[in-house]
């Protein structure tokens, strides 16, 4: 079966799933969308209103700016895949809480599995800590992390995991803009080092 097949099944999964209690106040799942054979995943926390609305990833300003700034590495999103550490906006926005992570990434794992990119780009705290210690890896706070490289073993597979600042962030904080900017220029470097873009 190929790869958007199995995409496909997570996704059907995921758009009924009433595992958790953000099921009860959603309007859509989102099970994130992309390239079935991307070599660049790029993982958040949660959907947000729009994203809720829609039922896409990154569809509201924040995605606006995700799209600027893969536009600056080269891509689009039909060349990456995009996707969150939890499917249901959490109401009011508020942070994904354990259990619901808990619950949620394993359909996350199960599409990192199928699509096995070479580079997961991992935006904001709570997708870096989640993505880090399935790695074994420590996370000492996404200031401290972001922007460095981590290569790693993750759901058996060898990758890449480069954090940055979730583009939310950065539409309210200057310095955040500037940073997670230049995060990108470092990761469009890095990807052309390594020929996968």
């Amino acid at each position: 079966m190929c790869g958007q097949s199995l995409l496909n099944g997570v996704a059907s999964e995921i758009v009924v799933c009433t595992l958790c209690p953000l099921s009860k106040s959603r309007k859509n799942a989102v099970p994130g969308e992309g390239n079935p054979r991307a070599r660049i995943m790029l993982v958040g926390e949660a959907p947000g209103s729009s994203e809720d609305l829609q039922g896409r990833p990154f569809v509201g300003a924040a995605g606006k700016f995700l799209e600027t700034l893969l536009s600056k590495v080269g891509l689009s999103r039909e060349d990456v895949f995009i996707s969150n550490i939890v499917k249901c906006r959490p109401p009011g926005n508020r942070a994904p809480r354990p259990d619901e992570i808990q619950t949620c990434t394993p359909y996350l794992e199960r599409q990192i599995k199928i699509i096995k990119p070479d580079f997961l780009v991992t935006l904001g705290s709570c997708a870096t800590a989640y993505v880090l210690s399935g790695a074994h890896l420590p996370f000492t706070g996404i200031t401290a992390t972001r922007g460095k490289i981590f290569e790693t073993a993750l759901h058996g597979m060898r990758m890449t995991v480069f954090p940055t600042f979730h583009p939310a962030a950065a539409l309210y904080s200057p310095k955040y803009k500037e940073q997670i900017t230049a995060d990108f220029e470092f990761l469009k470097k890095e990807l052309e080092k390594r020929r996968i873009i």
